[in-house]
C-alpha cells in the first residue's frame, strides 16, 4: 500500500533502525519506545489488521512470531512481552499488522 508508513519503512523510503529482516519479515526499533527495548516486527506483506487476514496469512504471522523469538534470543532478552493491537479501539494506530516486542524492564498489568 503506497501510503502505509510501515510499507514505506520496509521499502527504505523512511529510515529505520533495523533489528532483523528476512524475505518475508521486517523488524525495527520503535521511535516512541514504551520500554527500554521496543521492536516492531511486521510482515513485509501489507495486512491492515488481524481481522483482515487472508488465505495463507496465518503461516506468515507464525513467521512474525518466530522472528520475534529469534530477535529476543539473539539479544539474550530472557523475558519479554509480545503485543498485537487489532483495531482503533484496541489502540492500533498504524494499520499494517505489527507485533510489539518489549523488554528491558519488569512489565506490569495492565500494560503501561
Amino acid at each position: 500500500m503506497s501510503d502505509c508508513l510501515f510499507c514505506k519503512i520496509v521499502k527504505g523510503e523512511i529510515p529505520s533502525r533495523v533489528a532483523y529482516q528476512d524475505e518475508r519479515v521486517f523488524a525495527f526499533h520503535d521511535i516512541n519506545p514504551q520500554a527500554p527495548v521496543h521492536v516492531l516486527v511486521i510482515p513485509k506483506k501489507h495486512i491492515p489488521r488481524i481481522a483482515e487476514m487472508g488465505e495463507g496469512d496465518a503461516a506468515l504471522m507464525g513467521e512474525v512470531l518466530e522472528s520475534a523469538r529469534k530477535i529476543a534470543s539473539q539479544n539474550k532478552w530472557k523475558d519479554y512481552r509480545l503485543v498485537i493491537n487489532d483495531g482503533p479501539e484496541a489502540a492500533q494506530t498504524v494499520f499494517h499488522v505489527h507485533l510489539h516486542l518489549l523488554s528491558g524492564r519488569r512489565m506490569t498489568w495492565p500494560p503501561g
